[in-house]
């Protein structure tokens, strides 16, 4: 029960420290907004020891959300890195002290550089402070390592404080999903985004298809050779004019139908559901899922078919609602 009162205090703690901060926010964070949005370079973050790992935060958070962004380590800054900062970039310096030695021994190089400095720290009497040209000076609170020097509250703080700077900055910029999406194209978040129908529907000899003149007994060939539980029907021309299911296979044979004479256009279900190539998987699943359907038959602009996609295709490719 100690170590629950322990872990909660740290909680406590490092909430009434992002309280704070944000009532301590003023006009000096519209400044820095207003220096990010209309920055015509990139956002530096930098910061040493813990705060060296939120600007690295930082810097991926601004990039994901449309604010071009990296992290620059002060001590590597010293030997050849501050040639990647320019006199259009904004500089975002973390130091709660505002004295880190790493911090202030780059201080005159990017003021001669010409790059907007702006600082995060507790000390606005700070070498770091004074030098700056926006800051935003974050408020007295308890660091919640019980022996006191460990950064806690105050990197957490720094997190948040640069959470809220990408957010309302993507948000000046009308930042949209689609924007978003662009910028993730890997995982589950890029390809509901990027691929499309074309992209993961059978094409060619692979699309389970017969002409409306074949009889019932060549479909089901068709369809036991392609697999997919479905075949589309065509006219003369190649325009999809119909569809059956494995579904309906399964009612025709109950009714005692010839399956060796009827053909295909007695028994197919006209007019059905269809797709086009250029649609978002993610949106033909949600088509197939509203339609309680298994697949879907994909035409062109013309109505004729090119392909087939199903449920499973888009599931397998990692798509899911």
């Amino acid at each position: 029960m100690e170590l629950l009162e322990s872990a909660k205090r740290v909680f406590d703690l490092e909430i009434e420290a992002l309280k704070k901060t944000r009532d301590a926010l003023d006009g000096n964070y519209l400044k820095i907004i207003d220096a990010i949005v209309k920055c015509d370079g990139k956002v530096i973050i930098t910061g040493i020891g813990k705060p060296g790992h939120i600007a690295a935060k930082m810097a991926a958070t601004f990039s994901s959300l449309g604010t071009p962004s990296f992290r620059l380590h002060p001590a590597e800054a010293m030997h050849g890195d501050l040639g990647m900062i320019t006199a259009k970039d904004v500089v975002i310096a973390i130091s709660y002290s505002g004295e880190s030695d790493e911090i202030i021994n780059i201080i005159s190089a990017i003021k001669m550089i010409g790059a907007t400095l702006i600082a995060i720290t507790g000390n606005s009497d700070s070498t770091l402070a004074k030098a700056s040209d926006i800051v935003q000076v974050l408020p007295k609170f308890e660091e919640a390592c019980s022996l006191g020097p460990a950064p806690t509250s105050s990197t957490t703080a720094a997190l948040c404080y640069g959470d809220s700077l990408a957010v309302v900055a993507s948000e000046v910029y009308g930042f949209r999903d689609s924007d978003f999406f662009k910028l993730h194209p890997a995982g589950s978040l890029g390809k509901k985004m990027i691929l499309r129908v074309c992209d993961l529907m059978s094409k060619g000899k692979d699309v389970p298809y017969i002409n409306e003149n074949e009889l019932l007994m060549d479909a089901i060939t068709e369809m036991t050779n392609k697999g997919l539980g479905v075949v589309s029907v065509v006219n003369d021309i190649g325009e999809l004019v119909g569809i059956i299911t494995d579904g309906d296979l399964r009612r025709i044979i109950e009714k005692r139908t010839d399956i060796y004479s009827e053909k295909v256009n007695q028994v197919m279900t006209k007019y059905p559901k269809k797709v086009a190539k250029d649609l978002l998987a993610i949106e033909a699943l949600q088509f197939i899922k509203t339609n309680n359907i298994s697949n879907v038959p994909v035409v062109d602009e013309n109505n004729k078919l090119i392909g087939t996609i199903t449920w499973a295709q888009i599931i397998k490719a990692g798509i899911v609602i």
